[in-house]
């Protein structure tokens, strides 16, 4: 490590998040406002810190009883480090769909790798086989995020496009909504494929939904603001109908004030359920005295 600290930054899934498991693209950023980092017991001793090697440990049995994590992560370092004290220091809330999980997967890879995978894609399923210690199902997109720390874009053609910090139009600003609810995506996964189990459902989210996940994608990317909210604004409406569980009674209200009135559009972010939820503005004034006067606590991103 020597005496530079290296940051692994949350990550934020702004389009693609019930949908690029099963071929679409997504959209993904990094969160600098929450970070992990790594240190020793021994050096910042604390009851935070003693639950995160505790955390740790659970994470190495899991790497150790598969023989395909010892070909690129070095467990016996692993082990060796968790008895002298490392934890993983990190501002990342927990449940809240913004990284925390991937962030330590991320972590925990780049510190005991023994090997480079040179391929996104190969890498990517690394990463999600290792994230599958904590939510079964992983897409591995989220650890991927944390360990590039730069957005990128996941096209249908299964390959990474890294972007320019700096992607965004002018006049498009991004900010997170605190349910103050933790959200539990296995079981809201669980339940969303359930849900395509019915031909009905599939139909409708393959039909409908789905390709306004890659308009708002291109529209956003290519600078066109204005298509790009009126496309967010219709794939905000078919998530509270395709993903009624995942939108809170709390937050259900903000998904139908219009643009107009208060200049922003919001959607889920991560899984929903609680946690943050997304907003889009096209005014950074409005849309905050709109959320002072109603009382919904919100961070700028972008």
């Amino acid at each position: 490590m020597g005496n530079v600290i290296k940051n692994y930054y949350g990550k934020v899934i702004l389009f693609g998040e019930y949908s690029m498991i099963y071929g679409s693209s997504a959209l993904l950023i990094p969160l600098y406002t929450g970070s992990s980092h790594w240190d020793f017991i021994w050096r910042n001793p604390g009851k935070r810190n003693y639950a995160s090697n505790r955390s740790l440990n659970v994470f190495y049995n899991y790497l150790k009883d598969n023989e395909r994590f010892s070909e690129y992560i070095d467990v016996a370092r692993f082990k060796t480090e968790l008895k002298k004290g490392l934890f993983l220091d990190s501002s990342i809330p927990s449940g809240y769909g913004v990284g925390s999980s991937g962030a330590l997967t991320a972590a925990v890879y780049d510190r005991f790798r023994i090997g480079e995978i040179e391929d996104p894609m190969e890498l990517k399923r690394f990463l999600a086989d290792m994230e599958n210690c904590f939510h079964g199902n992983s897409s591995g997109l989220d650890p991927l995020q944390c360990f590039y720390g730069k957005p990128f874009i996941l096209d249908e053609d299964k390959k990474i496009n890294i972007l320019d910090e700096n992607f965004l139009p002018e006049n498009v600003h991004i900010f997170l909504i605190d349910s103050n609810i933790k959200s539990d995506t296995k079981s809201l996964v669980n339940h969303f494929n359930e849900k395509r189990k019915d031909p009905r459902y599939l139909k409708a989210y393959e039909e409908l939904y789905l390709p306004y996940v890659g308009r708002c994608i291109n529209s956003l990317v290519a600078g066109e603001a204005e298509e790009f909210f009126d496309n967010l604004s219709k794939l905000s409406y078919y998530q509270t109908i395709m993903f009624e569980p995942m939108v809170t009674e709390k937050m259900m209200p903000l998904f139908f004030v219009k643009r107009d009135v208060a200049h922003f559009q919001i959607k889920l972010c991560g899984s929903g359920g609680g946690g943050y939820f997304l907003g889009f503005s096209d005014e950074k004034d409005a849309t905050e005295h709109y959320m002072v006067q109603k009382g919904y606590p919100i961070s700028w991103i972008i």
